[in-house]
């Protein structure tokens, strides 16, 4: 099928990037190109850099992105390796960094993905094919202890006890190996009355689609780096899609922009920590009616921008 993502808070996030005709930008998850294609269109002297993990993606972006090859260059990585993919390119300082941190609809509606618990399907979710982690190890190799770890913290599943003690169980006689498979185990391990809002797996697959890629661990480890590599005014913009990724960027961001350490009776800063910027979005940017109304997927979606300050 073809590689389809619409491109959430689009305009939005154009507007927020204040895009430079000669400013060198990057796009950490390019996915089908669709946030490129407007930040590469308003380049002239600059250049734009995309990073994907995701071969479908990146073959995708380079047909979209085709009218501006001479500015364009596409890197097959995890955006955590930005830094050092970018300085491999000879960039050190950029002008603004984009994340749209969501799930294609590309991955999600690709049955043999094993993204959706729609389509039956071998347990894969890898977002690079090249990893040899899938959903189906962790399913099937991991102890119940971690299991209701990941789908009590990553998937916030109030049922992830009973979830993963019914995995283990089931496990026991013959692996689980389809994700219609994992379904019948979490429908029999949550109550019939409390599986009324919504398909009764979300949340379990996105905890373990989470763990699989370690989509957390990432954004935690990058967002301090991409701040440093802003060049001044440059701005990061990262569109998150649960609480777990809101929380995340809003306490860095918060943290980069105010890092003193001292007691609040200190009269004086003498911690030494300097201020990187600011955070532009005070509340979130989200979703106008119209693009609910076109993309129910929008729905979660959160803008936060965060600016460099003046300071190299």
């Amino acid at each position: 099928m073809d590689f389809n993502h619409y491109s959430v808070l689009l305009a939005e996030t154009i507007e927020q990037l204040h895009v430079k005709p000669d400013g060198i930008y990057v796009d950490g998850t390019l996915g089908g190109g669709g946030h490129a294609f407007q930040v590469c269109s308003r380049l002239a002297a600059g250049h734009f850099y995309g990073i994907d993990q995701d071969d479908a993606a990146i073959r995708a972006a380079w047909s979209r992105l085709a009218p501006f090859a001479d500015k364009v260059t596409i890197l097959r990585n995890n955006y955590c390796n930005m830094r050092a993919a970018l300085s491999g390119e000879g960039v050190e300082k950029v002008d603004g960094i984009l994340l749209d941190l969501g799930v294609s609809s590309y991955q999600l509606d690709t049955e043999e993905r094993g993204f959706s618990y729609r389509y039956d399907a071998p347990l894969d979710m890898r977002m690079d094919r090249r990893q040899s982690l899938t959903a189906g190890e962790i399913v099937n190799k991991y102890s119940e202890s971690d299991l209701y770890r990941i789908i009590r913290d990553y998937g916030e599943e109030k049922f992830a006890k009973n979830i993963a003690k019914h995995i283990v169980k089931t496990r026991a006689d013959k692996p689980v190996e389809t994700t219609y498979e994992l379904n019948e185990i979490i429908r029999a391990a949550i109550p019939a009355k409390m599986r009324q809002n919504g398909h009764p797996s979300r949340q379990t697959f996105q905890a373990i689609r989470i763990e699989c890629n370690k989509e957390l661990e990432v954004l935690k480890d990058s967002l301090d780096d991409f701040i440093q590599m802003l060049n001044p005014s440059g701005r990061l913009c990262v569109i998150t899609f649960h609480s777990l990724e809101d929380r995340i960027v809003k306490n860095l961001f918060r943290k980069n922009e105010n890092p003193c350490t001292c007691p609040s009776d200190f009269p004086v800063c003498v911690c030494g920590k300097v201020s990187m910027g600011r955070v532009v979005t005070k509340k979130a940017i989200l979703p106008s009616e119209q693009e609910l109304l076109e993309n129910s997927r929008s729905k979660s979606a959160k803008l936060r921008v965060f600016e460099r300050n003046g300071q190299r």
